[in-house]
């Protein structure tokens, strides 16, 4: 019985920690496939939008009021009614008898019958009084019942009236959210520079970029050149993970990572940053599609902490222009960013990761 107790500990033994094993294993390839999903979006960062239209058709935002049910449905029923109170039975007489062969019969009947009698009005009285009560019980409920549901009915007076101002906030705030996209829609028609921004701002709100990797819009239009003036901030260098991967060892039971070269996280970064300047540019045009808009210059830089001063400073990485005829005909499917932008004559800085800024001076529009 020892041995076989002392081998069945160390077949559990062993399968805990094969299950151990097991399980930072797991933990392991979970950490990689977030990492890989992570470095995916950076890195698709332009093909991403490739894949969608950017046109915003505004008639899909025009809103209708929606209510929800009314939730006080429990004061639409009325108060049940009490619970009867019945009446106790009405007692019945009964005359006594006595034996026919008892002595002085005639006299011990009087006698019953009288001590009946009294028997009998002292329990009709007994029953009036209950009667008394029972009436009284009946008329005391009926009117807790009436007090109960005429405050029901104010309740829901009450809440139906609130219910019903609530639905009218919902339509007049839809109507008026309806009113201000005619008014964008008519505005936009005659290509007025606030609502060319904001269709923009619409654009740009519409652009999913990775929860780790948000990007900030600016953009400012100018009618009399038909250009658009775009400023995005993206995060900042430390923002991106630095890690390679991750590696269980068994020996030390232990979950090690290992770093990107210096290189790679360079490249990385820069390669984040060439990709949003041309995505923007790319979904603007995209979804202009009357031509309101014929160039765009574009910045893309971040808020960081300058590693010469210690202080935030705005490090711009990116200045770029570009004309719609042709920009559309790029195949952004198939081009390499930093060289579509050399092509546009972009000021580049050469280190956005050391955020090293552009170099001053002006930008080409191809």
């Amino acid at each position: 019985m020892a041995k076989a107790a002392a081998a069945e500990k160390k077949r559990l033994e062993k399968e805990a920690q094969q299950a151990h094993v097991a399980a930072m294993q797991a933990d392991v390839a979970e950490r990689n496939a977030a990492l890989e999903e992570i470095y995916g979006e950076i890195d698709g960062l332009l093909a991403a939008t490739l894949e969608v239209d950017d046109f915003v058709d505004l008639e899909s935002l025009r809103v209708t009021a929606q209510h929800p049910a009314f939730d006080r449905s429990d004061l639409e029923m009325p108060v049940p009614p009490p619970a009867p109170v019945e009446d106790p039975p009405e007692p019945v007489f009964e005359a006594p008898i006595v034996p026919t062969m008892t002595l002085g019969r005639k006299k011990k009947q009087a006698a019953a019958d009288e001590a009946a009698q009294q028997d009998f009005e002292r329990r009709q009285q007994e029953w009036r009084e209950a009667c008394a009560l029972a009436d009284s019980e009946r008329e005391r409920l009926s009117a807790e019942r009436n007090t109960l549901e005429e405050e029901r009915l104010e309740q829901l007076q009450v809440a139906k009236r609130e219910y019903a101002e609530a639905c009218e906030l919902r339509e007049a705030e839809a109507a008026s959210s309806n009113a201000d996209l005619d008014q964008l829609i008519a505005n936009l028609g005659y290509g007025t520079a606030d609502a060319i921004e904001e269709y923009v701002a619409i654009v740009a709100a519409n652009s999913v970029y990775p929860d780790h990797f948000p990007v900030e819009y600016e953009a400012s239009f100018d009618p009399t050149t038909a250009e658009l003036h775009l400023s995005l901030v993206i995060p900042p260098p430390e923002a991106l993970p630095t890690t390679k991967g991750y590696k269980y060892t068994k020996s030390t039971d232990e979950i090690t990572s290992t770093e990107l070269s210096q290189k790679a996280v360079k490249d990385r970064y820069s390669g984040a940053v060439h990709q949003t300047a041309l995505r923007s540019i790319h979904e603007v045009f995209e979804s202009d599609r009357r031509g309101l808009i014929q160039t765009i210059a574009v910045q893309v830089g971040t808020s960081a902490v300058s590693p010469a001063t210690g202080l935030s400073t705005d490090v711009i990485f990116v200045a770029a222009g570009a004309a719609r005829d042709a920009f559309m005909e790029l195949d952004l499917s198939a081009v390499v960013p930093a060289a579509t932008l050399e092509h546009l004559g972009a000021a580049v800085s050469k280190n956005p990761y050391g955020l090293v800024p552009i170099k001053e001076g002006g930008v080409r529009k191809a």
